[in-house]
């Protein structure tokens, strides 16, 4: 599914877009550097490019635009339609899906929980579940409440890497300095923010997928 986003652009989506499209060299840098991959491993970015109106993607047109494949479980089987949309896409080197969250303020993080109902609450459900039980989190810790876009995108790297055997990563992406959005002005600023978003969500510092997610920081200024 393809999102074309109307009207100005501001905080993470304005950042995003003008780090993919105008700032590439020091956005593949950091993640590199923060995925500790090698120096030159090319990022090629598939979402949101300018000559494609920053269009955002969602359900199985990101699972193409990371270069992905699932053979052993399908999208549907593990998420209902309309599922995260995501800020940037990408490949790092010739395997790896690249998936990106972006934010440039604190609220942003405090997500609310998902609105499904009926069968497709089940189904999200069912798949945190799995997730959880994966990580060994405690299942009585909610993923579908506070929180919770975090915790669904931690259960698409687990579905591409660990389901599917895809080399996949997932990259958040926090902009500081961001003072028309009351952004955090240090990376310090988030990091205390996520400390607590991971407590909440049950996440110790070192699990099974956290070799493969990396937190980003850049100020808004080296993109101006």
């Amino acid at each position: 599914m393809r999102v074309v986003e109307k009207g100005d652009a501001r905080g993470s989506l304005k950042w995003i877009r003008r780090a993919v499209n105008e700032n590439p060299m020091l956005l593949d840098q950091r993640i590199r550097e923060a995925l500790t991959v090698a120096q030159d491993t090319k990022i090629s970015w598939t979402s949101p490019l300018k000559q494609d109106e920053f269009a955002e993607y969602r359900d199985d047109d990101f699972v193409r635009l990371t270069g992905a494949h699932l053979p052993r479980r399908a999208l549907d089987s593990f998420w209902p339609s309309r599922g995260p949309q995501w800020d940037a896409l990408g490949r790092l080197g010739s395997t790896g899906a690249l998936l990106v969250e972006a934010k440039a303020n604190v609220p942003e993080i405090v997500s609310p929980g998902t609105s499904a109902e009926g069968d497709r609450l089940a189904l999200i459900e069912r798949s945190l579940s799995e997730v959880k039980s994966f990580l060994e989190i405690d299942p009585s810790v909610s993923w579908s409440g506070k929180f919770y876009q975090y915790a669904n995108r931690l259960a698409h790297l687990y579905l591409l890497r660990e389901l599917n055997g895809q080399d996949a990563y997932m990259v958040f992406v926090y902009f500081t300095g961001d003072q028309n959005v009351d952004g955090p002005a240090t990376a310090g600023e988030w990091n205390a923010a996520l400390t607590v978003a991971k407590r909440v969500l049950g996440l110790p510092k070192r699990h099974r997928l956290s070799k493969y997610v990396a937190d980003v920081f850049i100020d808004v200024s080296e993109l101006k």
